[in-house]
């Protein structure tokens, strides 16, 4: 299995992309606008799309896709997300209002769109790819995921901030190899951070603390996402100046993981 990062700032301008990753060629976790850059014949290979949350910055390209693709397509595209996710998409965006209903075009039988409830813990299985949703902690329902591949796994915590649960699960996963965190805002944004449920580095350094190195069978590489524009050098030196033992770099766009 290959993820392959089409974006992960916090922000847009010039070469920065919001949240989204693709896996081999048919999956996508979150559609933030790195979308965009995606050819029209790879557009057309994707079949499901796994959303942490609602904001925009992580499902503001569903539409599009949706939108540019319905009319080549035989098979309708899979949104996988929580219950209060999906009905954040129903009721504020494919709502005829802010775009149409894919959900019932061309019709209620044969939709271009279809929605799949997650739950926590239970595992999504594409022809042996496995995704398991675990615990995040935002300021709407969300969540990370667990992707399993046939050698090592990999976390994206999607947004969040402190979580007992998410390290508990992190913990069990003994082939773990990477962690994708966020980290938003700068030490001087502790209170922003905290306020919309985001991390700064000082807290970052106290969540790692959580992980569990002798639980692990691998070296755990952590690698970090949603740097805000303008802050990601500020961000990443605080990082570096606490000196952790895990090696800690910032996620790139094309970035690639081999699980």
């Amino acid at each position: 299995m290959q993820i392959k990062v089409l974006g992960c700032s916090g922000g847009i301008g010039g070469h920065l992309r919001t949240t989204s990753m693709l896996v081999d060629d048919d999956i996508l976790i979150d559609a933030g606008t790195g979308v965009g850059d995606l050819t029209m014949d790879a557009l057309m290979k994707i079949d499901h799309i796994l959303i942490t949350h609602s904001h925009l910055d992580h499902i503001g390209f569903i539409p599009l896709l949706i939108d540019t693709v319905m009319g080549f397509r035989t098979e309708p595209i899979t949104v996988h997300a929580t219950n209060e996710t999906l009905e954040t998409l129903r009721k504020h965006i494919f709502n005829w209002k802010v775009w149409p209903d894919f959900n019932m075009i061309p019709n209620v039988t044969q939709p271009f769109l279809l929605y799949h409830e997650v739950e926590l813990g239970k595992t999504l299985n594409f022809s042996g790819r496995k995704f398991t949703p675990i615990p995040a902690n935002h300021v709407v329902p969300a969540i990370g995921y667990h992707v399993e591949g046939s050698a090592h796994s990999l976390i994206f915590t999607g947004d969040t901030t402190v979580c007992e649960a998410l390290w508990l699960a992190a913990n069990k996963i003994k082939n773990l190899k990477y962690l994708i965190i966020e980290t938003a805002f700068s030490n001087s944004e502790l209170e922003l951070a905290k306020l919309s449920k985001h991390l700064c580095p000082s807290m970052l350094v106290s969540e790692l603390e959580k992980l569990d190195s002798a639980l692990h069978q691998l070296p755990i590489e952590v690698f970090i996402t949603h740097l805000k524009p303008g802050e990601a050098e500020t961000i990443m030196q605080e990082i570096a100046d606490c000196q952790l033992e895990l090696p800690i770099l910032p996620l790139e766009n094309g970035q690639v993981f081999n699980l």
